[in-house]
């Protein structure tokens, strides 16, 4: 039995969900994650990824949750990904966006345009936590799926190092906040930041820690 502090250890992600679905008559089946959805600047951004049935690459051995891989190797999957799978893509939100709708439906959005931009359209999705219901397609959300499940995990890899590429490029047009580094997460030297110079344009400002900086005098 696991105690509250214990962690929960996953078996690197595997195949199985996939494998079922091809036993099922299913060929074209996305893994769907996003990044980003807890960061107090930023857009939230989605990725799909079609995996070929039955792959065999060697470095989907390496592939984890993108939280579990380094950066540097998270460029180098990012780009493994991109050759080898039948199809990837993405969608994002904008922050202003975000701060009207709200972070679920802004991730459920992008996760819909990451889903409709696909080279090809998938006949399944596997969706990290969430479900689609505006989508019309066959769909089972997995709790923690991007640690159980491989083309969910690849998805994050894809989410992830997009985001992240986007915070660098921001972090030039709005410096003094440290994005390229914290990439817009809570940290504390971004909520420091935050206190001293105010929110900028491309932060929630729905999110209460940038409210709050924001009625600082």
């Amino acid at each position: 039995m696991r105690t509250r502090n214990q962690k929960i250890i996953f078996e690197p992600p595997s195949l199985i969900e996939e494998n079922g679905l091809c036993a099922r008559g299913y060929s074209l089946i996305a893994g769907v994650d996003e990044a980003g959805r807890g960061a107090l600047a930023g857009p939230v951004v989605a990725a799909a990824v079609i995996l070929p049935p039955s792959p065999d690459f060697p470095w989907l051995k390496s592939v984890r949750d993108s939280k579990e891989v380094t950066p540097i190797r998270r460029e180098s999957l990012f780009d493994l990904i991109e050759q080898e799978a039948i199809a990837v893509s993405v969608g994002i939100i904008t922050p202003q966006t975000i701060d009207v709708i709200g972070i679920l439906n802004a991730t459920k959005i992008a996760m819909c345009h990451a889903i409709e931009q696909l080279a090809y359209p998938p006949d399944f999705l596997l969706i990290d936590y969430l479900r689609l219901p505006q989508l019309r397609v066959s769909q089972k959300p997995i709790v923690h799926g991007d640690k159980l499940c491989l083309s969910i995990a690849c998805a994050s890899i894809i989410a992830k190092v997009t985001r992240d590429r986007i915070m660098v490029e921001l972090d030039q047009i709005h410096p003094g906040y440290g994005l390229a580094n914290h990439k817009g997460y809570g940290t504390r030297h971004h909520v420091s930041c935050l206190h001293q110079h105010g929110p900028s344009p491309i932060h929630r400002h729905s999110f209460a820690p940038v409210r709050e900086a924001a009625r600082l005098p």
